[in-house]
């Protein structure tokens, strides 16, 4: 009987051990976030602004993003706060998506920005031959774990 309680104990454990380490290690490592001048800047420079909601269908209380998204020709800025998580990607998609499943089913027009590595803001480049008037929607997507993090229409 020792040895099931022992099991069970060790085990609860090392779950919440390791489901702890898989939210704070993107913490920990996270490089500083932009410098608020360059947020501004890049901001007031935008063709289109937007907003992070957390109440979208697809976010919950550790899958969330909030604040403004500046959306220009050449960069695209985040000024708020990301739920922490590894292997965030930020793409641009052709139409409003609000959850995972709509996300798969456009993710072959979707196109990919860059990674996001910080969870107070970040400032992305535009790759060159993107064109942001092809889409009209900033999407954040964790490719670890396939999860829908927020998205934003732009236009």
């Amino acid at each position: 009987m020792r040895w099931i309680v022992l099991s069970v104990t060790h085990g609860i454990v090392l779950t919440v051990g390791f489901a702890l380490g898989v939210y704070l290690l993107p913490i920990i490592t996270a490089p500083a976030g932009p410098d608020k001048a360059a947020l501004e800047q890049t901001a007031q420079a935008a063709l289109y602004k937007t907003d992070f909601q957390r109440d979208l269908k697809g976010s919950d209380f550790l899958h969330w993003g909030e604040g403004t998204v500046s959306v220009s020709k050449t960069k695209i800025a985040h000024e708020g706060r990301l739920a922490p998580g590894p292997d965030y990607k930020l793409y641009l998609v052709p139409e409003f998506i609000e959850d995972e499943q709509q996300f798969l089913a456009v993710r072959d027009t979707a196109q990919i920005i860059g990674d996001i590595k910080t969870f107070d803001g970040f400032l992305l480049d535009v790759p060159p031959a993107v064109d942001i008037e092809s889409y009209t929607t900033v999407l954040i997507w964790c490719e670890t774990f396939s999860e829908f993090i927020s998205a934003a229409k732009y236009r």
